[in-house]
């Protein structure tokens, strides 16, 4: 199904400082030498998208939960802002071709944004392991959109 969650009109307003960019280079680099890491005590992964305007590749942390089956499921909360994340529109606009690094591991990923009973199910699991992200949906009017990764073969 397409990538068809709009933009909230209200939310948390990030802008990232030096500390939290430098922060995040760090993750992407730890992550890339083979180790694991979590945020907030969720495990993390690094999304490799293309940028939808500039062709630009981007690498992002971002919390996953392991889906049965094999995939991955990513939450594009942003905290509760009223925007979805530059990355889930990278996505929206390529999803045959992201990447994810885990553990040195890069893997192909086909993304697919779920919808309805399976969203459902899938938001279950991410607000039991993560019960904060239940939180970020009183601060935006937004629907966080759930992803799920799955591999690709070459």
């Amino acid at each position: 199904m397409a990538f068809t969650t709009p933009d909230g009109t209200y939310g948390i307003t990030m802008k990232p400082n030096r500390a939290m960019k430098w922060f995040m280079a760090r993750q992407v680099t730890v992550i890339r030498k083979g180790k694991q890491t979590k945020m907030m005590g969720i495990p993390v992964l690094v999304l490799v998208t293309m940028g939808r305007t500039s062709g630009k590749t981007y690498e992002t942390p971002v919390g996953y939960w392991v889906q049965h089956g094999g995939s991955w499921l990513v939450c594009a909360s942003a905290g509760g802002a009223a925007k979805n994340p530059a990355w889930y529109r990278n996505l929206a606009a390529a999803p045959d071709d992201a990447r994810i690094v885990l553990a040195g591991e890069e893997i192909p990923v086909a993304a697919q944004e779920l919808h309805g009973a399976e969203r459902d199910s899938a938001w279950r699991q991410i607000t039991q392991a993560a019960p904060r992200f239940a939180g970020y949906t009183k601060k935006t009017d937004r629907v966080l959109p759930v992803i799920r990764l799955t591999r690709r073969t070459a």
